[in-house]
Order: C-alpha cells, then structure tokens, then sequence
C-alpha cells in the first residue's frame, strides 16, 4: 500500500475528484494548506496598494492507494493538473505498513 499526497492549486480539486471517481478511486482526505515554492509568493492589489503574498493557498490531497493503483492515480492528477506553469504543485508517495479501519477492525487492503 501507499499514501499518495499532492500539492495542488485549489481550483483544480473539483475536476481531479471527478476523474478519480471515473477510474474508481474513490477516497480522499484534503486539507488546506499554505506555502511557497520556486513562485516565492505573489502580488496582490487591494484597494489600490500592492502587496506581496509570500505563502501562496494550496490544496494537499492524500489517498491511500493499492500498489496497483499508484501509477494510474499519479497519471490521472498528472492529466488533471498540469498547466506547465510554476505552482502547479507535487506528488509525494510514501510506503504504508498496515491501515486499520477503526468501525470493523479490518486491516491492509480490505480497510481501504
């Protein structure tokens, strides 16, 4: 097993959740995050005064992934995602040792 977690630019979540469901990949944790990168921030007007924004607002996803399922997942936000600019975000893949659904107590794959 695997946990999939991606950085992402906030307007892309709703087209990437409707392209995993169509693959049926079907849960996701999101959080809202905030952070800089090579972008180094950005600048803003408000009210006539400009300002620089230096931790830019983000999306992190994580989906915990059959190994199976990993290479189709990454193609699938890949698709999704990428405009080729900077900010487009990053995946990170780390191992899982076990998972345990907490309601049943069942464990490894069959708790995903």
């Amino acid at each position: 097993m695997k946990m999939l977690s991606a950085i992402i630019r906030p307007e892309g979540l709703n087209l990437l959740k409707e392209a995993l469901h169509e693959e049926g990949i079907n849960g996701m944790t999101i959080s809202e995050v905030r952070g800089f990168g090579r972008q180094l921030g950005k600048k803003e007007i408000f009210r006539g005064v400009e300002y620089l924004v230096e931790f830019i607002p983000k999306l992190r996803i994580e989906i915990l992934l059959k190994d199976d399922d990993v290479e189709k997942t990454v193609d699938i936000l890949l698709k999704n995602l990428k405009t080729g600019e900077i900010g487009d975000g990053k995946i990170f893949i780390y191992p899982v040792e076990d998972v345990i659904r907490i309601s049943s107590s069942e464990r490894g794959e069959k708790a995903i």
